[in-house]
């Protein structure tokens, strides 16, 4: 099968097709033939090798995927059969990610494309609502409760936008001035410039600070004043910085919650139901995956980039 891979590590360069051997379905997993995967900013992390986590290369990258059950596993306990349209959640190791042509995944990490759902609109949801979802979770905000968001314009921060709203939430958000209209239909309450200064103006309106943060603009410590004393801040690329005020760092991990079956019915209920919304910057072929990462890296993008196979 073809893939999409780095046999060095690097940058967009490195990138190339590779041919690697079709996967099979093992007990508890199902195998899905791939027609579309979402291209992230974690999957340039890994073909970087920032922090040597993976394995050496050839790497695959890729933690977002959709196209159709192509194998079911022994001991497969599923309403899913082998040609239904299906969103996959992978944790990429070695050349095991979802640039390919196949991939082979847990049971847990598959469920149905939403209804309406485009296949390339679908490998947007998996990997960046998850992430959403976990960092609310993490947050442990109630209702009418007030969460700040960084990188409100980028996926991960517009679906933490829906779904804090769809929890009863009042959402303080960043934007660029030409995202501003974005962030506000992805439904922020209040929408404040992007940047260093994004936590003293939370502040300004919000003498108290808000409630609890997801800092998907990766701010790191320079979050802390945007939030009140006691509060929490959720990043997302394992920064876990000093308490200050009793307010404390909490890192959230997609791997850690891939095998959540249940979290990713819910949100592909929530697709369902129009409360989520798919985000498609634009789609290119699959060989064109160098492309897409220099475009991500250059800045701007508003969704996420697809690879088709």
């Amino acid at each position: 099968m073809n893939s999409v891979g780095a046999k060095r590590f690097g940058g967009p360069e490195v990138l190339e097709v590779l041919e690697l051997p079709a996967p099979e379905a093992g007990p508890g997993q199902i195998r899905v033939r791939v027609s579309a995967a979402a291209v992230n900013p974690t999957d340039m992390l890994l073909i970087s090798g920032a922090g040597r986590r993976d394995p050496a290369p050839p790497l695959v990258p890729g933690m977002d995927a959709a196209g159709v059950v192509d194998q079911i596993g022994e001991g497969v306990r599923t309403d899913l059969r082998v040609g239904d349209r299906v969103m996959a959640v992978v944790v990429p190791k070695g050349t095991h990610g979802a640039y390919a042509e196949r991939i082979v995944v847990p049971a847990e990490s598959v469920v149905r494309v939403p209804a309406g759902a485009s296949d390339a609109e679908a490998s947007t949801l998996p990997m960046n609502a998850l992430t959403a979802w976990a960092a609310l979770e993490s947050l442990g905000l109630p209702a009418g409760g007030t969460i700040a968001v960084t990188g409100a314009a980028g996926a991960l921060g517009g679906y933490t936008i829906e779904l804090a709203k769809a929890a009863g939430l009042r959402v303080v958000a960043d934007a660029a001035p030409k995202d501003e209209e974005l962030v506000r239909g992805l439904g922020a309450d209040l929408v404040l410039p992007r940047g260093e200064g994004f936590p003293e103006e939370v502040r300004r309106h919000l003498p108290e600070g808000a409630d609890g943060l997801v800092d998907g603009a990766h701010l790191d410590r320079a979050a802390l004043p945007a939030v009140r004393d006691g509060g929490r801040i959720v990043t997302v690329r394992r920064y876990q910085g000093e308490p200050e005020r009793g307010v404390t760092f909490h890192p959230v991990l997609v791997s850690d919650h891939a095998l959540n079956h249940e979290a990713l019915e819910h949100l592909r209920q929530l697709a369902d139901d129009k409360v989520l919304t798919p985000r498609v910057a634009y789609t290119l072929p699959a060989h064109q995956a160098a492309e897409a990462h220099r475009s991500l890296a250059a800045g701007g993008v508003r969704g996420r980039i697809v690879l088709e196979f």
